[in-house]
C-alpha cells in the first residue's frame, strides 16, 4: 500500500512467529503485570458470539491529555470488536481500566499516527510501508484509512 492509495479494509495478518510466540509472550508478560515498551491487554467483547476477546495492544499517550488505541495492522478482529461494543478493558496485571472509544476520523488521525510512529516504528514500523513519523501531513492524511484509531475515555 502506498500512502496515496490507502485501502478501508486493510489487514495484515501475523506471521507464525509473531502469532505462536512473540504475542503470547508478550501478552503472558503484560498480564503479570510487565508491561513492555508500554503493552496492554485489551479486552473488548465480540460483536458476534459476545464472549470476551484478549490482545495485546500498544496505548498511546501522546501528552495531549488523550489516550488512544491505534491498529498498525490495519481493521483487525479487535477494531471490528471495538466498533461494535464501543468499549471495553485495558489491563496490566491484576490492574485493569474501562474505558469507551471513540473512532477518530481519518482527518483526526495525522497527529496520532505520527505520535504513533515516533514511539512504536521499531516495533510496528514494517507495517507502514512507504510512511513514517517524517512523512508530511498529505501523505499520513493519505494514509489514514487503512489505519484506525480510538480516542479511550475513562470509565
Amino acid at each position: 500500500m502506498s500512502a496515496t492509495s490507502p485501502s478501508t479494509d486493510r489487514y495484515l495478518a501475523p506471521g507464525g512467529f509473531t502469532r505462536r510466540v512473540f504475542n503470547p509472550l508478550v501478552a503472558w508478560l503484560t498480564g503479570r503485570g510487565i508491561s513492555l515498551a508500554g503493552s496492554r491487554v485489551l479486552e473488548v467483547r465480540g460483536r458476534t458470539t459476545g464472549e470476551v476477546r484478549s490482545t495485546v495492544v500498544n496505548v498511546l499517550e501522546p501528552g495531549d491529555g488523550h489516550t488512544y488505541l491505534v491498529a498498525p495492522r490495519g481493521h483487525t478482529q479487535w477494531v471490528r470488536n471495538l466498533r461494535a461494543a464501543g468499549e471495553g478493558t485495558l489491563r496490566v496485571g491484576r490492574r485493569s481500566q474501562p474505558f469507551t472509544a471513540t473512532e477518530l476520523a481519518d482527518d483526526d488521525k495525522v497527529d496520532v499516527l505520527r505520535a504513533y510512529l515516533e514511539r512504536w516504528a521499531w516495533e510496528v514500523g514494517q507495517f507502514f510501508d512507504d510512511i513514517d513519523a517524517s512523512s508530511s501531513d498529505a501523505d499520513l492524511r493519505a494514509a489514514a484509512p487503512g489505519f484506525p484509531a480510538f480516542r479511550l475515555a475513562s470509565n
